[in-house]
């Protein structure tokens, strides 16, 4: 949230699988460590609300919850019919949606999935926000590793395009 850096990926369904797919892909792809997920109350990150409590719920725990445990994350839900509450994945996602799918038609999945990586990478390494006062995410993910290392696992290099991607 801080450096607005985007991660995106596509997936058929929704599932509790693909959350924790995206999770660990996610967790693999940033630099930094993420202490804080907050996601909608939508049956692939939590157990319906009656689900919730009791001696098995808390014992077995939601696949995704598991997962961000395993992590170190603190799993965050937002209130139920609050959708503003996560208004910047959704201004995101509106932000993807406008640049691939509305703009262009795809032959294959795969055209879809190439030009969405490459517009990723645009607004990855070439997009300069007002929000981060005219740095690009990547910038301000370099200039927070430079004055504040220890919030990172790695050197944000890695993140950079190049001969082994």
């Amino acid at each position: 949230r801080t450096a607005k850096y985007a991660f995106a990926r596509l997936v058929k369904k929704a599932t509790g699988a693909a959350a924790r797919a995206f999770l660990e892909e996610l967790v693999a792809a940033v630099p930094f460590r993420i202490h804080t997920v907050l996601t909608d109350n939508g049956i692939q990150f939590a157990d319906l609300p009656k689900n919730r409590d009791g001696a098995t719920a808390s014992w077995r725990g939601h696949p995704f919850d598991r997962a961000c445990l395993g992590h170190g994350i603190e799993h965050r839900l937002t209130k139920p019919n609050h959708p503003w509450t996560n208004g910047q994945v959704e201004r995101m996602n509106r932000t993807l949606k406008e640049a691939t799918v509305r703009r262009y038609h795809y032959e294959t999945h795969e055209q879809l999935e190439d030009h969405l990586a490459a517009f990723l990478d645009a607004y990855n390494f070439a997009r300069r926000l007002k929000t981060l006062r005219g740095l690009t995410p990547y910038e301000a993910i370099c200039k927070a590793w430079a004055d504040e290392p220890n919030r990172f696992r790695i050197d944000p290099i890695h993140l950079t395009s190049g001969l082994n991607t």
